[in-house]
């Protein structure tokens, strides 16, 4: 009786694990994904990077769609993670949100970005940097987003005190350092996500 209750103990105990590791298994055969969307966001940022000059509503636009394919990304990755998933759900949220009102409001959208620019950068790199400690056991590349993040909110102190509000190319500039970080970060994260996957599998 000792040695069945043992046993099913054993089983209880060792099931979650299994679950992870399906679960990692799983999460390893989309790594491709990152790795897809890492590029494009560097394409994008490169793109951003070539204006010299923009419109107010092109910033407006610009800015929606990055917000919009932000938003999506994290939605994904509430999806496909475990724990920390509520917080990557909030996010997406929140930026899909912002993406809509940018692409139907650009030119408010612009007023709003120059006026809370360095507040939002600071808030991006608060989330990249609480993302980092979250998935330090699991990532190996965490302390990119840490470092990322950490530029980031530098930045959003440093935009807080430029007077920015009739310079669109400063809106360009950050925007399109913010989709490089972004997507180094996204081919950091599919590489590390194979290796894992491989790992476990072996």
């Amino acid at each position: 009786m000792d040695s069945s209750m043992d046993s099913s103990m054993d089983v209880s105990t060792s099931a979650p694990s299994a679950e992870a590791r399906q679960a990692a298994l799983e999460l390893a055969r989309w790594w491709w994904a990152w790795l897809v969307v890492g590029i494009l966001w560097i394409i994008a940022s490169m793109v951003i990077l070539q204006f010299r000059q923009a419109s107010i509503t092109l910033i407006g636009i610009v800015v929606g769609i990055m917000f919009l394919a932000a938003g999506l990304q994290e939605l994904v990755v509430a999806f496909v993670s475990g724990g920390w998933r509520w917080l990557w759900a909030v996010f997406g949220v929140v930026f899909m949100i912002g993406g809509i009102y940018a692409l139907v409001n650009p030119i408010r959208t612009f007023a709003v970005l120059a006026e809370l620019l360095g507040f939002l950068l600071v808030m991006v790199g608060i989330f990249w940097v609480v993302e980092a400690f979250a998935t330090m056991s699991v990532n190996s590349m965490w302390w990119l987003g840490l470092i990322s993040g950490s530029i980031l909110i530098l930045m959003g102190f440093w935009a807080n005190s430029q007077v920015i509000y009739t310079q669109a190319y400063t809106l360009l500039l950050f925007a399109g350092v913010w989709a490089l970080f972004h997507g180094l970060g996204d081919i950091f994260k599919a590489f590390t996500i194979k290796r894992a996957g491989a790992m476990i599998a072996a």
